[in-house]
């Protein structure tokens, strides 16, 4: 697990620095309005990406993690999931361009819509379902900071002015479909395609379950097109601005979670409920440890990030990155439930309920607060449907298991992060520019969190964790 956890690592550290090197470029050059273009193009292909998906990335992982030694079973499963996956792509794409050429609200920068159906159509690309299922997080994560670095340097190079939200446009889809292409090319040796014999029925009842909960996920998910409609440019560039930085930490509180998915599957088919307790609660600990302190930071410290990373003409989204800075630990928990008890469970018909749940609270607050709240009004509907979501899961899944949790260690960690308040104030009553307060303020925060955590709480999960990187520096070292 070490070698997997360090991988993760890596592809959690990018997924953290690389929005923090682009984000603040981009946004003062494209300034609200240009950013927020942009971001309702590719959040509206995304969309019908996301649904052609058909469930596919949920169920595929499980089912490689069972036929992970298995290279024919393995070639099989994909081969057939692969075809479905095509199917729906071309199907959606169909659809995305009647919507875009029917509806005369997609005839202002139409062309960027209709490079937007390249996401869609190139969609079944997305194979990274694959890898995680055979726990090859070193092929993931490498790929992804290859075309993180690409996509950054073109970024510098040919995004300069105002007008250049098409290239940025175009610089999104080139990283995200380029990390995807490649990884079909490095397939050899991994699968074998078969064309004959394949069949697809048998995955059709399961993956409408998953596909029924994948749709209400992204509809209850639909604030920035929502916001794009029933409000302007300037409110989806400010939401944008607030919802990058609430949930760029996102990677870090689910990146345990991430590698134990297809062992805890495993422990899942086996019926080893020991292991599987075991998983959650080593889970658990890591969520609550590191979740709790970035929501607080987040809230605190939001008008000093929107400042520094995005520009002061995006500090009227400060009360909307406040509102969203619990989604980093909200979405934490819903990873927890959702990928580490109910996807390897097969729970299918529970997870659906859930996301109707979080759907129904999604489009009704974000109807009636939108028009007069606008990203405010995004960002309540956002954190509150998400919370609903949650309390299904947990209600579901305390009816057919009885998992213990350490509820006693989000206590402690609120405890623990309530120091920063104190901390957070003087440092702004000192006259430092607005870096150097940043700096201080989160290595003060993170100082004092772990040493309340260490001596008041005797809580001793940051020496596993150094155990663990060290563990792996070891093996590296010896090779």
């Amino acid at each position: 697990m070490a070698k997997n956890y360090f991988y993760n690592l890596l592809l959690t550290l990018a997924n953290l620095l690389f929005p923090i090197l682009s984000f603040p470029y981009v946004s003062r050059v494209l300034g609200p309005e240009g950013i927020g273009k942009v971001q309702f193009v590719f959040s509206f292909s995304q969309y019908f990406a996301m649904i052609a998906g058909f469930g596919i990335p949920i169920y595929g992982m499980k089912e490689i993690a069972r036929y992970k030694n298995d290279i024919e079973g393995r070639s099989r499963i994909f081969s057939e999931l692969i075809t479905i996956y095509l199917l729906t792509s071309i199907c959606m794409s169909v659809l995305y361009l009647a919507t875009i050429y029917t509806f005369p609200y997609f005839s202002v920068n139409r062309d960027m819509y209709k490079a937007g159906l390249l996401m869609v159509l190139l969609g079944c690309s997305y194979i990274e379902w694959m890898y995680t299922g055979m726990e090859e997080f070193k092929s993931i994560a490498l790929r992804s900071v290859l075309f993180k670095v690409i996509g950054l340097v073109l970024m510098f190079v040919f995004v300069k002015k105002t007008g250049d939200y098409k290239l940025y446009l175009y610089l999104m889809m080139f990283s995200f479909l380029g990390n995807n292409i490649l990884s079909f090319f490095l397939l050899r040796g991994k699968v074998k395609f078969m064309f004959w014999g394949l069949k697809l029925r048998r995955h059709l009842t399961p993956l409408l379950f998953i596909f029924g909960t994948t749709i209400v996920a992204v509809m209850a998910d639909i604030d920035t097109v929502l916001l794009g409609f029933l409000s302007n440019n300037k409110a989806v560039g400010l939401y944008t601005a607030a919802v990058k930085l609430s949930k760029i930490s996102i990677p870090i509180v689910t990146s345990m979670g991430v590698i134990l998915m297809p062992k805890i599957a495993k422990y899942f088919a086996d019926g080893d409920m020991f292991n599987v307790q075991l998983t959650l609660n080593q889970t658990f600990r890591f969520l609550v440890f590191f979740g709790v302190p970035i929501a607080f930071g987040l809230a605190l410290l939001a008008p000093d990030f929107i400042a520094l990373f995005s520009g002061k003409q995006f500090l009227e989204a400060t009360s909307s990155m406040r509102l969203l800075s619990v989604l980093p630990l909200i979405m934490g928990f819903s990873h927890f439930f959702l990928f580490l008890i109910l996807v390897p469970s097969g729970r299918n018909r529970e997870m659906f309920i859930s996301e109707i749940g979080g759907l129904i609270i999604s489009l009704a607050l974000n109807f009636i607060l939108i028009p007069s709240l606008q990203q405010i009004g995004s960002s309540i509907a956002d954190v509150c449907s998400e919370t609903v979501v949650i309390l299904l899961y947990f209600y579901f899944i305390n009816k057919h298991f009885s998992f213990t949790y350490q509820w006693s260690l989000v206590i402690k960690a609120i405890i623990s992060a309530l120091a920063f308040i104190p901390l957070i104030w003087m440092v702004k009553e000192v006259s430092l520019p607005l870096v150097y307060r940043l700096i201080i303020s989160i290595t003060g925060c993170a100082i004092a969190y772990t040493a309340i955590q260490l001596f008041l709480f005797k809580n001793n999960f940051v020496f596993n964790i150094a155990d663990l990187i060290k563990m792996k520096l070891n093996k590296t070292s010896k090779v």
